[in-house]
């Protein structure tokens, strides 16, 4: 199985506490038969919003790996003892191999520093997007489909246009998209909020 790992440390962390844990995860996965095919540091980021210990900011690491349960049992068990351990989150992406190697030559994420950017990025302007959505509302069409896109929780250009000002999801009746994208877009966005990257009250973003 192919999973992505998302980590969140204490912004005091010291470079080589960070280097410690991602040698930590190549270390349990390579034990266990399996490949790290991405390692990315996004660095210190303020929180869209504090959690409830009042931490506003923390320092993100990201993986994509192959694997199986014992490996995600004892990266969660290390992670969980950590005491520099803010968030994590560990997600199903794919099966094999060469989806692994295929996800990781795609990855984009606005967060990251050293692969920068959105799925979106690949389609036409911002401007021409937004008009497209409206579209798409007002037909009752799913934009997620005709585009052959998928929400993803690191990207937040294929979702933030679904979260009003209040931090509520828009219902499909009002975006127009199917039940399925809503379902995607729903645990997208549920994702991106346990990781700090979106607000639970607001429609602001992670920075």
């Amino acid at each position: 199985m192919i999973y992505e790992l998302a980590i969140v440390a204490k912004t005091e962390t010291t470079e080589e506490q960070r280097a410690a844990l991602q040698a930590m995860v190549t270390e349990v996965v390579g034990a266990n038969a399996g490949e790290v095919f991405l390692t990315d540091d996004w660095g210190n980021k303020h929180f869209a919003q504090a959690t409830s210990k009042g931490v506003r900011t923390g320092h993100y690491l990201y993986f994509i790996y192959s694997g199986n349960g014992a490996v995600n049992l004892e990266i969660e068990r290390r992670l969980k003892i950590n005491e520099s351990i803010l968030k994590k989150m560990i997600v199903k992406v794919g099966e094999t191999a060469e989806q692994g190697t295929e996800i990781a030559k795609k990855f984009k994420s606005p967060f990251s520093k050293k692969f920068n950017g959105s799925i979106l990025d690949e389609n036409d302007s911002d401007s021409d997007l937004e008009k497209d959505k409206k579209r798409f509302s007002r037909r009752k069409s799913c934009w997620f489909a005709a585009n052959n896109i998928t929400p993803d929780w690191k990207d937040p250009k294929t979702y933030a246009w679904l979260i009003n000002e209040f931090g509520k999801i828009n219902p499909g009746r009002v975006s127009g998209i199917s039940r399925k994208a809503h379902r995607l877009a729903d645990t997208a966005i549920k994702r991106a909020r346990n990781m700090g990257v979106v607000s639970h009250i607001t429609n602001s973003l992670a920075e």
